[in-house]
C-alpha cells in the first residue's frame, strides 16, 4: 500500500508544478486515502466473487452450464423473432429461405443420389403442380403420406406443404383395419403411397373407393384403375409453382402423426406450425452448426425424424444423409463413406450398435455428436465407453405438447434438469399419483400434490401458448383425458404426459417409466425400465423387456421378462439369482422368464409389451423356453405344464 502512496504522491505533484510541495502533497494525500478505499472495497469484491464461485462450484456445481443454456435459448428465441419479422414463419418457410441462400448445398443424400436444396425446391414444387391438377387440392385438405424413407418422401411432403394441405405421416407398416382406422381418423380425403408399400393399400382399396378417397402412387405406373400413378405426371409439369404457398396462422395445425399404438389402435395427434417451428431447432440445441454431416435411419413419419431431424438440417442449412432403414453393421460403415459428424437416434438404436461385433470402421469415422432420446443408462454407459469420442445429447420429448428437456452435461442417465433456468424457458411439475389408477393425488381441497425428490412422479406442464395441446384428431374423449384441470388453482389447465419421471437431489431430471410400464407386487411398485437396466448388466444378457403378469389368487402382477441372450451363452440362473439378490429387493425380481430370439419392438424401437402380457407364462401358449424362479434353489428353473399348474392352484406359493 505505501508503493502506491508514494507513486500516486509524485503523480499529483507533478500535475501542480505551479504550487508548492506540501500543497502537492496534500492533495496526493486525498488522493491516497481514495486508492486505500478504492483498493479495499476492490479487495472484498475480488474476495465475494472467489467466494461465491467456490459455493456456486460446492452447493451448485450445475449453475453455470443451467445458465449458459438458458442464455442459449434466450438467443436462439431472439434469432426466431428476428427470421419471423422477416417473414420465415412456418416449417415451410424456413425450407425456402435455405433454397434461396444455399440452393447448390447438398440437402438429402440417399443411396447414390444427391439432392441440393434447389432439387428439393423445384422438384416438391412438381408434386405441387401435379397433385393440384389432378387432385383438385385445396388449402385446408388433409392428404394422408404413407411411405418409407426416400427423397420423394420429403418433395411430396414440402410439396403439400406449398398447396396449404395439412399432412398426415403413417406407419409404413400399418395393415388393413388400421390403416383405414388411420385415414378416417384424420378426415384424409387422398392418400399419396409409396411404389414399394402399395400393396398396403391394395386390401383396403374398395372401402377407400366407398370413402370416396382418392388415391396416388409415387410410381410411374399403378397397379390398380382405382390408383393414380403419380410420378409420370410430375415429369410433365413446371417445377416453378403455380401461385405463391397460402398464408397460414402459426397458431393452426401443420401435421398429423400417429402415436405408435403399443396399447391399442393409434391416435391421430394434431401438430401445430408453431411447435414445428420450434422443433426445428433440436440440432441447434445440441451443438450442431451449419457445416455438420447428419445421419439420419430413423422413420420419416415419426416426429423424431421428421421435425427434429429433417427439420433440424433445414434450420441449420446442413446436409442430412438419409438411410432408408436403420443398419446396425451397416451404420459405421455409412458414417465412414459420407464423413458423417452427427447421427440422430432413438429409442434402442445404440443398444443395437453396442451388440455388434468390433469393425474397423468404428474408429475411423468422424462422428462427434449423437443426439435423441431413449438412451437407457445402462447402454449409455457402454455406448460412451466403447466410442468415446463422441458426445451424446440425451433429451426428452413429445408428440402432442411442446414440453421437453436436454441433458446438456456429461452426466450419463439423465434427460434433463429441473433448475430454476430451465424452468423460467418451460414451466412444469411432477404430480404424485395413485399405483392403482396412475391418477395424480388430490388433497382434501382437490388440488394436486407435488412429488418429493427422489419420488416418481407424472409429468405435466401448463397449456400456454408456446406449450400447446391441439388433441387427437377426431377423439375429444382421448384428447380430454390428457388434460388435468384445477391442478394448483381454480381454472388451471395441464397437459398430462403419462410419463413418470424423477428428479433428484441435484435437479437431475430421469425417465422413470410410462404410465402402464409400472405394476405392483407385494405392495409395492415396479418399474420395468430400472429392472430392465439390471437385468442387462449381467453379462450372458443381450436384450430384456419386463411386464407383469397376473397369477390367480395374487393381487398385482408377477414380474416376468421376455429376455434375449447373447450368442454363444446360456441361461446361467444361479448367476442371475445372485446378480439379482444383490441389486433388487425381492418384490421386484422378475419371477418368470421367457427366451427369446429377438425382442418385438415398433418402429420407433420401442418395447412391444401387450402380447407377452396377454400369453403371459403358460407353457402351452408359448414355444418360447420359460423358466421359474425357485428361491429354494436360488436358480431358474424350466417351468413345466406341471409346474404351472401348481402355481395357479396356489400349490407352489408365491
Amino acid at each position: 500500500m505505501h508503493c502506491v502512496c508514494v507513486c500516486v504522491c509524485v503523480c499529483v505533484c507533478n500535475r501542480f508544478p505551479g504550487g508548492s510541495l506540501l500543497t502537492g502533497c496534500c492533495g496526493a494525500t486525498r488522493w491516497c486515502v481514495h486508492v486505500k478505499m478504492v483498493t479495499a472495497a476492490l479487495s472484498c469484491l475480488v474476495a465475494g466473487l472467489v467466494a461465491l464461485v467456490l459455493y456456486l462450484r460446492l452447493s451448485r456445481p450445475f449453475f453455470w452450464p443451467d445458465l449458459m443454456h438458458y442464455v442459449k435459448l434466450r438467443r436462439h428465441r431472439a434469432t426466431s423473432q428476428a427470421r419471423m419479422e422477416r417473414g420465415i414463419v412456418t416449417y415451410l418457410d424456413s425450407f425456402l429461405h435455405q433454397a434461396r441462400t444455399n440452393p447448390g448445398k447438398p440437402f438429402i443424400v440417399f443411396e447414390r443420389q444427391t439432392l441440393t436444396y434447389r432439387d428439393v425446391d423445384r422438384r416438391s414444387s412438381r408434386f405441387a403442380n401435379a397433385l393440384r391438377a389432378g387432385g383438385a387440392l385445396k388449402q385446408g385438405d388433409v392428404v394422408a403420406q404413407l411411405m418409407c424413407n426416400e427423397p420423394d418422401f420429403v418433395c411430396v411432403w414440402l410439396g403439400l406443404c406449398k398447396l396449404g394441405c395439412e399432412v398426415a405421416f403413417l406407419n409404413s407398416n400399418v395393415k388393413d383395419s388400421s390403416l383405414r382406422h388411420c385415414l378416417l381418423g384424420c378426415g384424409a380425403t387422398a392418400l399419396v403411397v409409396g411404389a414399394d408399400v402399395v400393396h398396403l393399400v391394395e386390401r383396403v382399396l374398395p372401402d377407400l373407393k366407398k370413402d370416396n378417397m382418392a388415391v396416388w402412387v409415387v410410381d410411374h405406373t399403378s397397379p390398380s384403375e382405382d390408383i393414380n400413378s403419380l410420378l409420370d405426371k410430375v415429369e410433365h409439369v413446371s417445377e416453378e409453382l403455380l401461385s405463391e404457398p397460402p398464408k397460414v396462422d402459426i397458431m393452426s395445425n401443420f401435421l398429423f402423426i400417429f402415436t405408435s399404438g403399443t396399447t391399442g389402435l393409434s391416435k391421430a395427434a394434431r401438430v401445430g406450425h408453431l411447435k414445428a417451428i420450434m422443433s426445428m431447432a433440436f440440432f441447434t440445441i445440441c451443438g450442431a452448426t451449419s457445416d455438420d454431416i447428419i445421419y439420419i435411419t430413423l422413420p420419416l413419419y415419426h416426429m423424431s425424424a421428421s421435425l427434429l431431424g429433417i427439420g433440424g438440417c433445414i434450420q441449420l442449412g446442413a446436409t442430412c444423409v438419409l438411410k432408408k432403414k436403420f443398419s446396425a453393421s451397416q451404420f459405421w460403415k455409412d458414417c465412414v463413406q459420407h464423413n458423417v459428424t452427427v447421427v440422430q437416434y432413438i429409442g434402442e438404436l445404440c443398444r443395437y450398435l453396442v451388440n455388434q461385433p468390433v469393425v474397423p470402421e468404428e474408429r475411423a469415422h468422424r462422428v462427434r455428436l449423437a443426439a435423441g432420446s431413449g438412451l437407457r443408462a445402462d447402454v449409455w454407459k457402454k455406448f460412451a465407453q466403447r466410442f468415446s469420442t463422441i458426445t451424446i445429447r440425451e433429451g426428452y420429448g413429445l408428440t402432442e405438447a411442446s414440453v421437453g428437456f436436454l441433458n446438456y452435461t456429461d452426466e450419463v442417465g439423465p434427460i434433463g434438469r429441473a433448475s430454476y433456468f430451465n424452468k423460467l424457458s418451460m414451466p412444469f411439475e411432477l404430480l404424485r399419483y395413485d399405483p392403482q389408477s396412475y391418477e395424480p393425488i388430490r388433497e382434501d381441497s382437490g388440488r394436486c400434490t407435488p412429488a418429493q425428490i427422489g419420488e416418481p412422479g407424472i409429468l405435466v406442464a401448463p397449456l400456454t401458448a408456446i406449450n400447446q395441446f391441439l388433441g387427437y384428431a377426431g377423439n375429444k374423449v382421448q384428447s380430454e383425458k390428457k388434460l388435468l384441470r384445477d391442478v394448483f388453482k381454480a381454472g388451471d389447465v395441464y397437459f398430462n404426459t403419462g410419463d413418470l419421471l424423477l428428479q433428484d437431489h441435484r435437479d437431475f431430471l430421469y425417465f422413470h417409466d410410462r404410465v402402464g410400464d409400472t405394476f405392483r407386487w407385494k405392495g409395492e411398485n415396479v418399474s420395468t425400465t430400472e429392472v430392465s437396466e439390471i437385468l442387462g448388466l449381467v453379462d450372458f444378457m443381450k436384450d430384456a423387456n419386463v411386464y407383469g403378469v397376473t397369477i390367480p389368487g395374487y393381487e398385482g402382477r408377477a414380474g416376468m421378462a421376455a429376455v434375449v441372450l447373447k450368442r454363444d451363452h446360456k441361461l446361467n440362473g444361479p448367476e442371475l439369482y445372485s446378480h439379482l439378490l444383490r441389486t433388487l429387493p425381492a418384490y421386484a425380481w422378475p419371477r418368470f422368464l421367457r427366451v427369446q430370439t429377438s425382442l418385438d419392438v415398433t418402429e420407433t424401437f420401442k418395447q412391444q409389451k401387450t402380447k407377452l402380457v396377454q400369453e403371459g407364462f403358460h407353457p402351452d401358449v408359448t414355444q418360447d423356453p420359460l423358466y421359474f424362479l425357485d428361491v429354494s434353489q436360488q436358480d431358474y428353473v424350466p417351468l413345466t405344464a406341471s409346474t404351472y399348474q401348481d402355481i395357479v392352484s396356489g400349490k407352489i406359493h408365491l
